[in-house]
């Protein structure tokens, strides 16, 4: 890697010459030619849709997060819906969330009616602070929504408890967390639903799509056919027994997940390991550049290993002359794509106008959001692309600390 500078180097935002000549965005899919032979087999088979691929790639994910069963659907928010669905939330009902999540996680909770409820996060991981939690539980909570913060497991086993306590669901949002490992377990099977998103710049992509594990045979069945029209069969089903016949059984959405899409992502499945080795390199490679900038790089809990969707750090602002949206101005004019995660739920208009919240009412989520800024973090990232960022955040924070702040030292826990 390279040293921090002798002198500074004029930014790129005021005229300097940026770190690298083309944008290095802060995710991105990684495919290859197996990939496309996959999707392209498909393509001249009989099925784009509802056929074998389904199983076959819901059966091979479900080994692999050691769950015993694995519905697939079209996209991670759908299955998220799904979710809700399965507890039973309706109208009256309450379910537990973070705001520092995508919206999703709480929309979720409302295209069935019922109320999210924030509670604060944890000041290391900025998961749900279950201590929050049990503040916010009441006779309305039937489910808990914990997020797996930038691959971070949240804290399952006390959440667990408190969901069992009140005789609710405990439903992980995992879309940040696959091949992440808890207490020596991999996530998958550790809620009574756990969520997972395929989008592009996750850990393995099917296009856009998501999948709900659990052990549970009722919610499995219950989510089979949410995603089908609330259909008590499918089409392949009908087929291959040489039968027509169908019923509605309850209200459901077109949330299936193609043949193509699962294609797709029975070969990503593949490389899902190698894939999240090279994420955990990157995380070292970062933590151990920046101890000596003033930033707060993530925390890491014992008994937990993380899957790193995100490699999220938060600014010592004190130590610095300019705020957040100055210094990720910078940094993209230097061509890295930092991006930021996430402006918290119910600071969202559509949030503001339905559920009004005092600003300040959750200070840790909201201090962190003023703080963050995500830096480029994927899988198929070069040691150059990695060393490019690198000498960007020296270059921009060695500037804006030498203008009037003082560099202090965080503390914080190395992957």
């Amino acid at each position: 890697m390279s040293a921090l500078p002798t002198k500074l180097e004029p930014l790129a935002i005021h005229g300097g010459t940026p770190v690298r000549e083309k944008l290095l965005p802060y995710g991105r899919q990684s495919l290859d030619g197996g990939d496309i032979e996959a999707v392209v087999d498909v393509l001249k088979s009989d099925w784009l849709t509802t056929g074998p691929k389904v199983a076959e790639f819901e059966e091979a994910f479900a080994a692999w997060v050691e769950a015993k069963f694995a519905v697939s659907f079209s996209s991670g928010t759908a299955a998220l819906h799904g979710a809700v669905f399965a507890a039973g939330l309706g109208p009256g009902d309450e379910a537990i969330t973070t705001p520092l999540t995508f919206c999703a996680t709480a929309n979720c909770v409302l295209y069935q009616g019922a109320t999210a409820v924030f509670a604060d996060v944890c000041e290391d991981t900025l998961n749900v602070d279950p201590r929050e939690v049990s503040r916010k539980v009441s006779s309305r909570t039937k489910a808990i929504i914990a997020v797996d913060y930038a691959g971070h497991p949240a804290a399952l086993a006390e959440l667990r408890q408190i969901a069992k306590k009140q005789s609710a669901f405990l439903i992980e949002d995992a879309c940040h967390a696959l091949g992440a490992e808890y207490g020596g377990k991999r996530v998958g099977s550790l809620a009574d639903m756990t969520v997972f998103s395929f989008h592009p710049v996750k850990h393995l992509t099917t296009g856009e799509g998501g999948m709900v594990a659990t052990n549970d045979a009722r919610l499995a069945a219950t989510l089979r056919r949410f995603r089908n029209h609330g259909i008590s069969n499918e089409a392949r089903e009908r087929q291959e027994s040489g039968q027509w016949f169908y019923e509605m059984v309850m209200l459901g959405f077109n949330y299936r997940l193609t043949d193509i899409a699962c294609a797709l992502g029975i070969s990503q499945l593949g490389k899902l390991e190698a894939n999240l080795a090279r994420r955990r390199e990157i995380a070292a490679d970062y933590a151990g550049e920046f101890r000596d900038l003033p930033v707060l790089v993530p925390s890491v809990r014992q008994g937990v290993v993380p899957a790193w969707h995100l490699y999220p750090i938060r600014l010592n602002l004190e130590a610095l002359s300019a705020g957040r949206g100055e210094i990720f101005r910078a940094l993209h004019a230097e061509n890295i794509g930092v991006n930021v995660h996430y402006i918290p739920v119910h600071r969202h208009p559509y949030y503001r106008e339905r559920f009004p919240l005092n600003d300040g009412a959750f200070p840790i989520a909201e201090k962190a959001y003023e703080q963050l800024i995500s830096l480029p973090m994927f899988h198929s990232m070069t040691a150059k692309d990695v060393e490019d960022v690198v000498r960007a955040v020296r270059k921009v924070l060695t500037h804006y600390a030498g203008k009037g702040g003082r560099t202090s030292t965080l503390a914080s826990k190395r992957p």
